[in-house]
């Protein structure tokens, strides 16, 4: 059964993963800014005054635009969250999920899956998602991996703070999308984050404006 899922549950799952994770140092005020930034700025907030608030708060501790848009590059690719949930459904309805693989498609696969082991990871946490995808559509299958690879390809912001970013996103109250919460938390734990920053990235999240509607 399908119940809902709260800010508060998310929190006690990351309070059990992190019990052997060190302390750690907390987060610097620039990552804070560009964590909030990336929250309020999320398509699951979008929340102007919130955004400026961020831009002007992470500029006044010394961000640059370059760091600022690779956030954004970031959260953006919170749309492909509904390619994630529904790629495996249609292709299911449609009796596509057990069709043998093309020469095409095999082809795609070892270029951008192959034996890797983020995406062998990340297939734990959504198990059939990205060769239903490439079934249904092999362009949306190349397109995801060249739009999702675009901001983990710049060195403004960190590795360490893009997965902090990810994980704020995904647990903000507007969205909770845990398949995204477990896998960046588990990245962010073999990257050596430890608790305190994790932790204090949830406290972003849970603050974060839900999402109301937008003018511009």
């Amino acid at each position: 059964m399908i119940t809902d899922l709260t800010v508060e549950e998310l929190r006690e799952m990351a309070v059990v993963h992190l019990q052997s994770v060190d302390d750690g140092q907390p987060l610097r005020a620039l990552d804070r800014a560009l964590i909030e930034f990336a929250a309020a700025a999320s398509i699951t907030s979008l929340h102007p005054p919130a955004i400026d608030q961020a831009i002007a708060n992470a500029i006044a501790l010394g961000a640059t635009s370059a760091q600022l848009q690779e956030m954004i590059s970031l959260v953006a690719g919170l749309g492909v969250h509904a390619l994630m949930i529904t790629e495996s459904r249609i292709a299911a309805a449609c009796a596509a999920i057990d069709e043998p693989m093309s020469e095409q498609q095999q082809s795609l696969w070892d270029k951008y899956v192959g034996d890797n082991p983020y995406w062998k990871s990340f297939e734990r946490y959504l198990p059939g998602f990205l060769k239903s995808m490439l079934r249904l559509s092999p362009a949306q299958f190349e397109a995801f991996f060249s739009f999702c690879e675009v901001p983990w390809r710049g060195k403004a912001v960190s590795a360490a703070t893009k997965e902090l970013a990810a994980i704020a996103c995904d647990a903000s109250p507007s969205h909770r999308f845990l398949p995204g919460f477990l896998f960046h938390l588990e990245m962010a734990v073999s990257m050596g984050i430890g608790r305190r920053a994790i932790m204090e990235t949830l406290d972003i999240a849970a603050a974060t404006s839900i999402h109301r509607g937008t003018r511009q």
